[in-house]
This record gives structure tokens, C-alpha cells and sequence, in this order.
């Protein structure tokens, strides 16, 4: 999906894990263009069929512009420089040695992911030759054509992340700084927004900080990476600093608690299958189920030797028969996302 957001700005679905997860975007300046934010490996094609798409050609690209090294904004960018012969990979000062080195990202992702999947969502991390990578400083300024951009450090959601303040449209380039607002949670009081908390550099204050300094611009636009361009800035820069104080008290709430966690000594091992669905519902009450991004469901299904459709089938007509019975709510379409845990016995397993 691209959708042209004026003033030379072209959002497009970058196509991680599912339509309406990532973006990245082009920016236009007559002849001379840059991307922000590149996806992973896997959209490196669509990048290029963009620029091809416009009838432009991969030259003319000036700057690859990553706000972050997380795979899901810098995957590609190795990739995407050695398709563009004339442009600079633009960096935050912590992000720079990564991206001419990614050893260390592609290790940490193998460790949580696994090969295969590690290949399935991010596929090949190509170095960036050190000559080719500027870095830019808080405060630092550049010029795509006639157009400045300006970076501003932004921690909180990770050290290595800056920010660009574009001021021809009175926007941000947000990354994760200013959080997620996925167009499926738009309703009629407009956008959803809550704060990203991944937990390796999540630094509250900082993160507030930044959406602060943010605001100190008076913003009309925020390009977020997940998912698209969001107004009522004021708004949700309020909603954000909230959601972030509000998972900082659970945090502390619950932090030191007795029953936080757990220890049952079992007579034989139990294997645990974890679901996890999204689910929303359609004007008509109709119950949807998002099927699982992260690849648990064959697991779950070889376990419970019974095919998928008919569980997911059970519980949509169980949806259907709440909703007869208590009527649609009024957020028909705000997702709902539920957990099943399933402890299974052993001969299931």
C-alpha cells in the first residue's frame, strides 16, 4: 500500500509480518530523494520498485535514513545501499557501528528468533561500507534538494534513535519515539496511540523527554513507523506521556510482588502452548481473528491434533453470540487482544 501524504512525503507498507505493521517513507525533493526508514531485506524490492514506479532511477537517491538499527527500520538498509550508487546512509552516532557491523544485531535477533525465522521476517543483514555512513549529532542538518531536515536525539525507546524534524510540513519522522497508532484502532474520536516499552534500552523519563522536545516545535504531522502519518498531535503527545506513567506504575506496582511470579513443582513435565490472537469486530458484529505472526499455531495444532479453522470457527460463532446477547460495543472495531494459555498433558504432546 503507498499513499501520498503531499509535500513530496510517500508512505508506504514496508510488508513486515502484516499489511499495516511497518512503513517506511520517500521523500521527494525535485530530483534528489531520500528514504526514511528501509524495512528489512525482504522490502528492499519494494523500494526499488517505488523509485522505478515514478519513472526515477536509483542514482537520484541521495540519503538512506534510518531512525534506528531495529531490524524492522534498518533490516534493508545494507541491501538498499548497494542498489544505490550515490547515497549516504545517515546515522545516529550509536547506531553507525552497527550498521557497518551488524554481527551483533543478527546474533541477538538469531538468539530470540531462531534461524528459520530470523530468515522468514529479516533475511540477509548486508554491512554498510564506513565511507558511505554520515553521522549526525543533535541539532545536525541536511539538505535533500532545497529542503532541510534537522535530527534531534530522541531516547527512551533506544539509545541509538534520533528523530527528523521536517519543516516544510511541520512534521516529525518519529521512528518509535512518539509510539504505535495502527490504523485498524482509528474510530470516529480518531487515532489509537500507545507507547512501544521494548525492554532492552526502555528509559521512561527519556522517553517522555523526547516526545517534550518533540512538542517544543508545535508539530502538525508525526510520521510514525507503526503505522502511517497521525494529527491531533497535541492529543496523543498527551496520550502518549500517560500510557508511558501508566506502565511505569504497573511496573512498580507490581514489581516487588509476592505472587508476580510463580514456582509449581510438577510430578511430570507439562508442556505450555502459548496463542496469542488478535481479535476485532467487523460494524456488523461479526468476530475476525488475526492469525499468529510469530508461527505458534503449528505448534499449537500438532499438540492438540485438531485443525485450526474449526477452533477458530468455534470461537467466532461464540463472538457472534455475545454480541447477539449483549449487542456491539461501541468500539466495534478497536481490536481486542486476547491470550490463551493451554497447559496440555503429556499424551497430547
Amino acid at each position: 500500500a503507498i499513499q501520498d501524504f503531499g509535500n513530496g512525503i510517500i508512505g508506504v507498507d514496508s510488508g513486515y509480518c502484516r499489511p499495516g505493521m511497518a512503513a517506511y517513507y520517500l521523500l521527494r525533493v525535485g530530483d534528489q530523494l531520500a528514504f526514511l526508514d528501509t524495512g528489512t531485506y525482504h522490502s528492499v524490492p519494494g523500494l526499488l520498485g517505488l523509485i522505478q514506479s515514478f519513472g526515477l532511477d536509483p542514482e537520484q537517491v541521495a540519503y538512506v535514513i534510518p531512525t534506528h538499527v531495529h531490524l524492522d527500520h534498518a533490516g534493508g538498509a545494507g541491501t538498499l545501499l548497494k542498489r544505490l550508487p550515490q547515497a549516504m546512509l545517515v546515522a545516529h552516532p550509536y547506531a553507525s557501528r552497527h550498521l557497518i557491523d551488524p554481527s551483533k544485531l543478527e546474533a541477538s535477533a538469531r538468539a530470540v528468533y531462531g534461524d528459520e525465522k530470523f530468515e522468514e521476517m529479516y533475511g540477509t543483514l548486508v554491512p554498510v561500507p564506513s565511507e558511505r555512513v554520515l553521522v549526525m549529532e543533535d541539532g545536525d542538518t541536511l539538505d535533500v534538494g532545497q529542503r532541510r531536515l534537522e535530527f534531534m536525539d530522541a531516547p527512551g525507546h533506544a539509545r541509538h534513535h534520533f528523530t527528523v524534524w521536517d519543516g516544510q510540513t511541520r512534521g516529525w519522522f518519529t521512528g518509535d519515539t512518539f509510539g504505535l497508532s495502527y490504523r485498524e484502532l482509528d474510530t470516529e474520536n480518531g487515532a489509537f496511540l500507545f507507547p512501544t516499552t521494548t525492554p532492552i534500552q526502555f528509559d521512561p523519563p527519556a522517553l517522555i523527554a523526547s516526545v517534550d522536545r518533540m512538542m517544543e516545535k508545535s508539530p502538525e504531522n508525526m510520521y510514525l513507523t507503526h503505522f502511517g502519518r497521525v494529527q491531533d498531535v497535541k492529543r496523543l503527545a498527551d496520550d502518549m506521556r500517560d500510557g508511558v506513567r501508566w506502565f511505569v506504575e504497573l511496573a512498580e506496582r507490581f514489581g516487588k510482588s509476592d505472587d508476580r511470579t510463580r514456582r509449581i513443582d510438577l510430578e511430570e513435565p507439562v508442556p505450555i502452548y502459548l496463542l496469542y490472537w488478535t481479535a476485532f469486530l467487523e460494524e456488523d458484529g461479526t468476530l475476525n481473528f488475526r492469525r499468529d505472526v510469530y508461527g505458534r499455531d503449528e505448534a499449537l495444532r500438532l499438540a492438540l491434533d485438531e485443525g485450526l479453522e474449526a477452533r477458530w470457527e468455534r470461537h467466532a460463532r461464540a463472538g457472534r453470540a455475545l454480541v447477539s446477547a449483549i449487542g456491539a460495543p461501541p468500539w466495534t472495531n478497536w481490536p481486542l487482544a486476547i491470550k490463551s494459555s493451554l497447559i496440555t498433558p503429556s499424551r497430547l504432546a
